[in-house]
């Protein structure tokens, strides 16, 4: 499991601005099912020009739904120019921290907040502006690959699969996305990079609580899911870290189903549980 700071749980266990905010000035919607992340944001201004309310709804893990709670909280009180400078990184510190894997939340975030703004401002942003399609997985282009490599001074392909997901699913994308990092990191050479924390290494799980954590992971984050769109998971066996499943109802004869797989359900085991399981379908 994840290290969480105390005020992640917090907005986790108790989250506020839940909800929508009626007839809001701004909607932003961003993420998807298909990624695991969803999240809608609404904000309505003051007379003064300044953001009164802002509420939320996400479908997302424990940091998403922090993230996006935190957010909330962050731009009250705002102008639209200043909300328009919050950015991920803002949303993580005001949490303490987000572990390194979960950084992706946080961009989800600054991200419905640009929309949101867009859409106040009657702006629309057109799909062929937004770049070329990298990670087909999770629909992921260079130009937002490019856009947190560099604002967040990442280094390493792992990193912009934490902080974007891409890459997190077939991997057939990561000589692309390594291209992309080294062409940046070729360009900033010579300019100085902020350092970053060192973070506290995943505790190693035994046996019995790893096989635990999968069977939870799969009924708590995996099957409602999938069952929402007439589709289920059953777990046949653990071999290691070879967790073998078999896909039921919609899901068995989805085309889609090596995406479902790699992108949504090994994505999330490795998320909740260990980076080192491989998801394997048992027909």
């Amino acid at each position: 499991m994840w290290e969480y700071t105390d005020k992640v749980k917090h907005y986790f266990e108790e989250p506020v601005n839940v909800g929508v905010v009626e007839d809001a000035d701004g909607v932003g919607e961003v993420g998807s099912l298909a990624c695991g992340d969803a999240l809608k944001l609404t904000f309505k201004l003051g007379p003064d020009g300044r953001i009164a309310d802002a509420r939320f709804q996400t479908f997302g893990c424990a940091s998403a739904i922090a993230s996006s709670s935190a957010l909330t909280e962050i731009i009250k009180g705002m102008t639209l120019e200043e909300a328009s400078k919050v950015t991920n990184r803002d949303i993580a510190n005001y949490l303490g921290g987000l572990p390194k894997e979960k950084m992706h939340c946080s961009v989800m975030g600054m991200e419905a907040l640009e929309a949101a703004i867009a859409n106040y401002r009657g702006e629309e942003i057109k799909k062929e502006q937004e770049g070329e399609i990298v990670c087909e997985c999770f629909g992921i282009t260079d130009r937002e690959i490019e856009r947190v490599i560099r604002e967040n001074h990442l280094t390493t392909r792992e990193e912009v699969t934490n902080y974007t997901k891409a890459g997190g699913g077939c991997e057939g994308c990561h000589d692309k996305i390594q291209d992309i990092l080294n062409r940046i990191l070729a360009e900033e050479k010579g300019k100085p990079v902020e350092k970053k924390k060192e973070e506290a290494p995943r505790k190693k799980l035994t046996n019995l609580q790893k096989i635990k954590l999968i069977q939870e992971t799969l009924d708590r984050e995996i099957k409602p899911a999938l069952q929402a769109d007439g589709g289920d998971i059953e777990l046949i066996d653990i071999e290691g870290n070879r967790v073998l499943v078999a896909l039921r109802g919609a899901c068995s004869a989805c085309s889609a189903a090596e995406v479902t797989l790699k992108g949504y359900v090994e994505t999330k085991l490795r998320e909740f549980v260990t980076d080192e399981l491989v998801v394997e379908e048992v027909k």
